[in-house]
C-alpha cells in the first residue's frame, strides 16, 4: 500500500478574478523528494504555501500525515519544516546564533550542533550570517527549516541566483535530507535541478498540472528522440553523410540525425567510420539526449525561464 504523506485533491486559489492554482490534485508519498517544476507565474509557490498553512484555499482539500490543512494546522506546523524563497536571516548574528533563535521557539528541538555539523557549517559556527557566501546562506536556511525534526521539508526555489558550486552544494545537502528519511517538497524553475534531485516532477504551467512522473518517464513520453550532432562538417563529409544515412537534417555546418532507439549503434558507427577516413572532417559528434526542457517546450511550446513564483 502506497504511504502518502500529502494528499491534494482539486486546489484552486483566487485572487479577486485571477486564479493562480486551477483545479490541480497530487500525492506525495512517504521520502521521497517531490518537485513543482515551472517558471514565473506558474502556480508553484502558491500551492506549496498552501501546504504550509500560509495561504487559504479558495477550493479543494489537502490532508498532510493525516491532518487537514483547515482543522489541524497547529499540528501540521509542528511536523513540517519550511526554507522560504525570499529566506533571510539576522545578519550581525552568527550561524549558531541564528539556528538557536528559531530553535528556542520549540519545545522540542534538535541540538543545534548537529544541526550545524549536518549542513557542513562547523567552520562557519561563528562567523556572522552577513558574511556568508550565498550557498552558506542557504544551508543556514535549510538547518533552521529542520530545528523542529521535522518529517516533511519544503524547500521553495532553495538555489535560484547562486553560483553553479553553491547551487550543488545545496543539491548535496538535499540528498542527505533525503538519506536521512525526510520527504522533501522542492519547488524550482531550474530543469537540471529537479531531474537531478526529484523522484517524481509535477509541471505546472498557468496554474495547471500538464504533466508529473518521474523525471525519465517524462523524458521518455514527452521529451522527443535522441539526436546524434555532428558539428562543423567539411562539405565532404556533409556529402558522405547525406548519402550514408537516410534520416537527417542540415544545420549549417552541422549534421542532425534523429534516433529512434533499435539501429542507433548501426547509424552511429557508420557516421564515426566516415569522419575517421581522413578524408572527410568533421570537429565532435555526440548523441544529445531529451531533458525536462525540451519536456516543457514540446508540451506548452514555451522555454523555462528564471523566475520565482
Amino acid at each position: 500500500m502506497v504511504n502518502n504523506v500529502i494528499e491534494a485533491k482539486s486546489l484552486v486559489k483566487n485572487y479577486g478574478d485571477f486564479t493562480a492554482v486551477n483545479n490541480i490534485s497530487f500525492n506525495v508519498k512517504k521520502g521521497e523528494v517531490f518537485a513543482f517544476l515551472g517558471p514565473n507565474g506558474a502556480g508553484k509557490t502558491t500551492t506549496v504555501e498552501m501546504m504550509e498553512c500560509l495561504k487559504s484555499l479558495t477550493a479543494g482539500s489537502i490532508k498532510i500525515l493525516g491532518n487537514d490543512i483547515k482543522n489541524d494546522e497547529i499540528e501540521i506546523k509542528r511536523r513540517i519544516g519550511v526554507l522560504p524563497q525570499d529566506f533571510g536571516a539576522f545578519q550581525l548574528l552568527t550561524v549558531y546564533q541564528n539556528i538557536d533563535y528559531f530553535a528556542q521557539m520549540y519545545p522540542k528541538h534538535v541540538e543545534v550542533d548537529d544541526l550545524i555539523k549536518m549542513l557542513g557549517l562547523k567552520d562557519k559556527r561563528d562567523i556572522l550570517f552577513g558574511y556568508l557566501s550565498g550557498g552558506l546562506k542557504q544551508r543556514v536556511g535549510i538547518a533552521i527549516s529542520l530545528v523542529n525534526d521535522p518529517e516533511i521539508v519544503f524547500l521553495d526555489e532553495p538555489t535560484t541566483g547562486l553560483d553553479p558550486k553553491a547551487r550543488r552544494d545545496v543539491w548535496a545537502a538535499i540528498k542527505d535530507l533525503k538519506a536521512r528519511g525526510k520527504t522533501i517538497i522542492l519547488t524550482t524553475h531550474y530543469m537540471e535541478e529537479a531531474q537531478n534531485l526529484a523522484d517524481r516532477v509535477c509541471i505546472l504551467h498557468n496554474g495547471r498540472i500538464i504533466a508529473e512522473g518521474t523525471p525519465e518517464d517524462l523524458i521518455g513520453r514527452y521529451g522527443g528522440d535522441k539526436m546524434l550532432i555532428i558539428r562543423k562538417c567539411s562539405e565532404t563529409a556533409k556529402n558522405e553523410l547525406i548519402n550514408t544515412i537516410q534520416e537527417y537534417a542540415i544545420d549549417g555546418d552541422n549534421v542532425l540525425v534523429k534516433l529512434s532507439g533499435e539501429n542507433d549503434m548501426k547509424i552511429i558507427s557508420k557516421a564515426a567510420s566516415i569522419i575517421d577516413t581522413g578524408k572527410s572532417t568533421c570537429e565532435e559528434l555526440y548523441v544529445k539526449k531529451a531533458t525536462l526542457e525540451d519536456v516543457f517546450l514540446n508540451l506548452t511550446g514555451d522555454k523555462l525561464i528564471e523566475g520565482g513564483k
